[in-house]
């Protein structure tokens, strides 16, 4: 299928979420007593509710926050030279980043003619997204509303998805993917266990929005591998103002 779709179709995206707060004991008397009833088969017997909130609750919609969405797509100019055009959204205000976002898929890609694309974004990414747009009172746009659509009508894909071939219990990291088809890592500061951290105590969205960006690179550059294709040269993603 991968070999068959117009790259200029394809805005890869990444985000990055953390918990919505803190710290477990900033939750309300409810929530926390709805996390632990939620994580209650996921928690090992000697595990203390805070210390999972603070390791898991970033996964874990009803109790995150998305803090950076960045999406990009490969251009390729008159020359046939590419480059990766990428837009980070990020921010405190998860509501007004998600309408940032909401905006680009509204005007600027269009459900019927575009595709998403994220490493295991059909299980993370854009299940994510829609929830969090809905707890925050936003109306989903059509490239995340699926309800009552045919298979064939979603648009979406996924990198570790297409990598299984079928096999529906093979879990790849994208640090791994990225290693085996000598695609230079994405992991060079932080990884993902880390994003909270550098949220909450450093205060330093822009060093998120930057690894997150480098994901969204690595997405873009594994689908050229899985088509069969060379991939862009490490110089090659252009910060854009607007798409």
């Amino acid at each position: 299928m991968s070999s068959r779709i117009d790259l200029s179709k394809i805005l890869f995206l990444d985000i990055e979420t953390v918990p919505e707060f803190e710290y477990f004991e900033d939750l309300s008397e409810t929530m926390q007593e709805l996390f632990e009833a939620k994580t209650r088969f996921q928690r090992k017997e000697d595990d203390e509710v805070s210390d999972f909130y603070q390791n898991r609750a970033g996964v874990l919609s009803e109790f995150a926050k998305v803090v950076c969405i960045s999406a990009g797509f490969i251009y390729t100019d008159t020359y046939g030279e590419r480059s990766f055009r990428v837009k980070s959204y990020y921010g405190d205000d998860e509501k007004a980043l998600l309408l940032e976002f909401k905006e680009l898929l509204d005007n600027n890609y269009a459900y019927h003619d575009t595709y998403l694309c994220a490493h295991n974004g059909k299980e993370f990414d854009y299940p994510f997204i829609a929830r969090r747009m809905i707890i925050n009172g936003i109306a989903l746009p059509a490239a995340l509303d699926i309800a009552g659509k045919k298979p064939w009508e979603v648009r979406h894909l996924d990198t570790m998805e297409l990598w299984k071939f079928g096999d529906y219990k093979h879990y790849t990291s994208i640090k791994l993917l990225t290693a085996v088809l000598g695609i230079p890592s994405p992991k060079d500061d932080i990884d993902g266990s880390e994003v909270a951290g550098v949220y909450y105590k450093e205060k330093d969205l822009k060093r998120i929005a930057i690894y997150c960006e480098k994901d969204t690179l690595a997405v873009a550059q594994i689908f050229l591998r899985l088509k069969g294709e060379e991939i862009l040269p490490p110089d090659s993603m252009i910060s854009a103002s607007k798409f």
